[in-house]
């Protein structure tokens, strides 16, 4: 059956940033596929309070507390995963995130880090991740959580779109090298219902604006995203790697901005 290709049954998936919002949603999405989950975050309760929830789905969780900037965490992050169930078949790299700067408000030191969270600490994940995928399972895939922040011009968003736009290539670069065995894709996602929005959402006024601004009329919610997030890891997308998909309610422009002061 078709949607066969959508199980994810026994499969071993790495989450990063796993404890609210969009990577507790796909988490939360892959045990219900079938897969066991390894959860990544800083927050050692709030990935506790996930694999409770996979627990009640019916499969197995692992909380593993991982500063995605430090390397060892990272190196113990992907053993961790191996060693408790020995394979390693998808890796969600969802940890990121920058706060809006205007650009000559940004230092040297915020535009690095930046970029180290952005891109850098994901294909770190990644190069650690794809041996094993293909000694312990004989592939596997990789996606990587971006924003429409690298591609659509914003205000406050120098640091933050660079960050995203450079992981999106990276994706794209990684993903012709690995191919066939790993496959690399990642999703450009909007204005989604999160805690990281809810400044923008818990205003009438704003969360009108954004509304009227958005084609489909309506923020996303984390399981639009752990709708796709599913298909790429899945075999419903076996022939497809080295691509950044859009889930953004169809916009084309920002649907607010961000103030800056002029130069």
């Amino acid at each position: 059956m078709i949607l066969d290709r959508f199980k994810l049954t026994d499969r071993v998936a790495i989450v990063t940033g796993a404890g609210k919002g969009i990577g507790k949603g796909i988490a939360l999405a892959f045990a219900e596929a079938g897969a066991d989950v390894v959860c990544a975050a800083r927050t050692q309760n709030e990935i506790d309070e996930t694999v409770r929830e996979i627990e009640q789905r019916g499969r197995r969780g692992l909380a593993v507390r991982t500063d995605v900037l430090e390397h060892s965490d990272r190196e113990a992050l992907v053993q961790a995963a191996v060693s408790e169930f020995g394979r390693l078949d998808i890796l969600v790299n969802n940890a990121g995130g920058t706060p809006p700067r205007a650009a000559m408000k940004t230092s040297h030191e915020f535009f690095e880090n930046a970029l180290r969270f952005n891109v850098v600490q994901a294909f770190s994940l990644m190069q650690l991740a794809a041996p094993h995928m293909v000694e312990t399972a004989g592939g596997g895939a990789i996606v990587n959580i971006s924003s429409r922040s690298s591609d659509m011009v914003q205000t406050a968003f120098a640091a933050y779109g660079a960050g995203k736009a450079a992981l999106n290539m990276m994706t794209r670069n990684v993903a012709f090298e690995w191919a066939p065995k790993v496959r690399v894709n990642a999703i450009s996602v909007g204005g989604v219902e999160t805690e990281g929005l809810a400044v923008v959402l818990t205003n009438d006024a704003i969360r009108k604006q954004f509304e009227d601004n958005t084609p489909m009329r309506r923020p996303g919610d984390v399981e639009d995203i752990a709708c796709m997030a599913l298909y790429l890891a899945a075999d419903a997308s076996s022939w497809v790697t080295g691509k950044i998909f859009q889930v953004d309610g169809g916009v084309d422009a920002p649907a607010m901005s961000v103030p800056v002061e002029p130069l």
